[in-house]
């Protein structure tokens, strides 16, 4: 069966991938015209050598038509050497060139049997020295077919063995044998050459499918790199890139430019309430609208979530930005109907043009600041910067170089604000709260200085001190009270930072009592990265809970994928439990949430006995807010503890 197998590859003829095909149909493209001028030239000097021996018609007439043929394969074989070839194509011609080269195998062959009674001993020797050196140089001019070798040496060393086996002459029975053995060698090596060389030209086009994908891959990576994967645009280092080469452009052309900042107002409440998808759609949409009425020479960029900027060209007076961002505001106005329903949004919009000597960082910031003046102030409208802003930022930044040199250890101190259990009527732990206390300043809301911490650099500095206050007020609290420490996405995204925590809280002798607060906003920028720093600090035996939750993009997927123990419900929505039945179905849904996920659930910000009892009816148990104490002081705590077993005390007598 082996044998019928390969007889039947044999006459199937070349198989294999379409690059292998068309890598065989060029290799013997080449050696097509050596392989015929050597068989011509071979046969000529024969021919000639036998002209006075043998008959005219087997030295003139039938070399001459094997000349020919030679000659009309060699032509065709040339003509087509450049052209473009398809594998199937290749694939025939590869095929034929099997059964051509048997052919004519077998045609020389029988040709110089013809010559052989003719003659000599020395032109006998000859007819055999030109059968046995022609074949074995056919054979490696087709080593990269090698069906076509194996046919054309099967077609000459069968009847070449059987013909000088039986003439009877040891000599010549010798020539016979050598050459067999010869050719079956060279078998074997043309087998193993075309493995290497299907395996050469295998690897060839894996290197080139490489190179493609690494392009694509590069490409890929460029368009990420460059462009808002959800709404197509510029993002934000397409922005700060295009920024830069505008303002040079404009001061080397003595115009200026104006930057717009387009933040849309209370965006997050679409997230909650209709959920992401949604919110995306509605992004989809800002970003169209902006691009329906900007002019050519605008560019357009999202820088982050639900802020997107413009770069603007040409004369930028303060009435031309105005009336331009009185446009902006005003096609945000318009309804967003979606497929869960109508979204009603409006937006803050922030310009300022450039001046002579200004950086890319300065108009940015003049455009930042003014958005941030339009949303506290003058919300759903347009803010163009002017001269009593610059005061204003002139003041945030005598804050920003105040806080860069200020004495950490000295000026920033902590405060703690109770989490209480409303079902065993006990304090569990603490958050503590970082201040700033400015000898030039005075007290600075942390409003204002963690931002800018934050946006400067300086927050690892202050969670460092932070961080070792806390752990000295844990050694003045009882054993099971815990500290919650605040970390932002600075401090989650650095390996250096946590390792430096890691040396603060394991310093400290005895179980840990410190567990960390992260926001959604922090494990955003790396989850694998955050996921890593906050497995680091589960090892010190802290604990982690998920603040703010429910006002990020994807509050479910970090509750999924980060090792959390609690998470804290912000805010917002125990400040409309009360009146807000759609508030009132998050928060349940929260609630049930963090249950069957066995882990525990804080409400931020509980001000009223209506939002405690509120909370306490749909399952809340954890409370932090000003109805159970505003941030104090560490000597205030024990008066607080003491206040808190009197009252249950009270209690107990009442209910007894």
């Amino acid at each position: 069966m082996s044998v019928v197998r390969r007889i039947a590859e044999i006459s199937s003829g070349p198989s294999g991938s379409p690059e292998l095909v068309l890598a065989q149909w060029r290799a013997l493209s080449r050696q097509v015209p050596l392989l015929y001028g050597m068989l011509v030239s071979n046969t000529i000097i024969l021919a000639w050598t036998h002209f006075n021996v043998a008959p005219f018609h087997l030295t003139v007439i039938i070399p001459a038509v094997l000349t020919v043929l030679c000659l009309v394969r060699t032509i065709m074989w040339w003509r087509n050497r450049y052209n473009l070839i398809m594998p199937d194509k290749a694939r025939r011609q590869l095929r034929a060139m099997i059964w051509i080269g048997a052919a004519m195998a077998i045609s020389f062959t029988c040709w110089s049997f013809a010559l052989f009674p003719y003659g000599d001993a020395y032109l006998q020797s000859q007819i055999a020295f030109y059968m046995g050196i022609t074949t074995i140089g056919c054979m490696f001019c087709l080593m990269h077919v090698r069906l076509a070798a194996l046919a054309v040496g099967l077609c000459v060393i069968v009847p070449f063995t059987a013909f000088f086996a039986a003439s009877g002459q040891v000599t010549l029975i010798a020539i016979a044998i050598n050459m067999m053995l010869v050719i079956a060698a060279l078998l074997v090596i043309l087998l193993g050459n075309n493995k290497d060389f299907a395996a050469l030209v295998a690897s060839r086009g894996a290197i080139a499918q490489r190179q493609i994908e690494t392009q694509q891959l590069s490409e890929e990576n460029h368009r990420i790199a460059n462009l808002d994967a959800l709404t197509g645009l510029p993002n934000r280092r397409s922005f700060d890139r295009q920024l830069a080469l505008a303002l040079k452009e404009a001061e080397a052309n003595g115009h200026s430019i104006a930057v717009a900042l387009l933040n849309l107002d209370r965006f997050k409440s679409v997230n909650e309430i209709f959920g992401q998808l949604s919110g995306n759609r509605v992004l989809v949409e800002v970003a169209r609208r902006i691009g329906s009425l900007r002019r050519p020479d605008t560019f357009v960029a999202r820088l982050e979530n639900n802020s997107f900027a413009l770069i603007m060209q040409g004369p930028a007076d303060d009435r031309a930005m105005a009336r331009c961002g009185a446009i902006l505001c005003q096609s945000m106005r318009q309804t967003f109907d979606l497929p869960d329903g109508v979204v009603r949004l409006s937006a803050s919009a922030g310009f300022a043009a450039s001046r002579p000597g200004d950086s890319a960082e300065s108009l940015f910031d003049r455009a930042d600041y003014a958005t941030s003046v339009a949303k506290r102030e003058n919300r759903g409208h347009t803010t163009v910067f002017d001269h009593s802003h610059e005061q204003d930022l002139e003041k945030v930044r005598r804050m920003e170089h105040l806080l860069h040199t200020a004495d950490l250890d000295r000026e920033i101190y902590i405060l703690l604000q109770p989490q209480f259990d409303v079902g065993s009527g006990v304090t569990t732990g603490f958050e503590v709260l970082a201040r700033w206390r400015n000898p030039i300043l005075g007290e600075v809301s942390p409003a204002e200085f963690i931002p800018l911490a934050e946006r400067t650099g300086r927050i690892n500095s202050i969670t460092r001190t932070v961080l070792r206050q806390a752990v000295a007020a844990s050694h003045s609290l009882d054993r099971p009270l815990r500290l919650s420490v605040n970390l932002s996405a600075n401090d989650i995204a650095s390996t250096t930072a946590i390792d430096q925590i890691v040396d603060i809280v394991g310093a400290e002798r005895g179980p840990c009592r410190i567990d960390f607060e992260i926001t959604e906003t922090s494990v955003m920028r790396d989850l694998k990265q955050a996921n890593q720093s906050l497995l680091t600090l589960l090892g010190l035996g802290s604990r982690i809970a998920l603040d703010d939750f429910g006002t990020g993009h994807s509050s479910l997927t970090h509750v999924q994928k980060l090792p959390l123990h609690r998470i804290k419900i912000d805010r917002s929505f125990v400040m409309e439990v009360t009146n807000d039945p759609a508030s009132r179905a998050i928060v349940k849904t929260m609630i049930d949430l963090c249950r069957n996920l066995g882990i525990s659930c804080v409400f931020e910000g509980v001000e009223t006995t209506e939002q405690l009892e509120a909370l306490v009816a749909l399952g809340g148990q954890i409370m932090q807010g000003y109805l159970f104490g505003r941030p104090m002081r560490l000597e205030s705590i024990p008066e607080y503890l003491e206040r808190e077993k009197s009252l249950r005390r009270i209690e107990s007598r009442a209910a007894g």
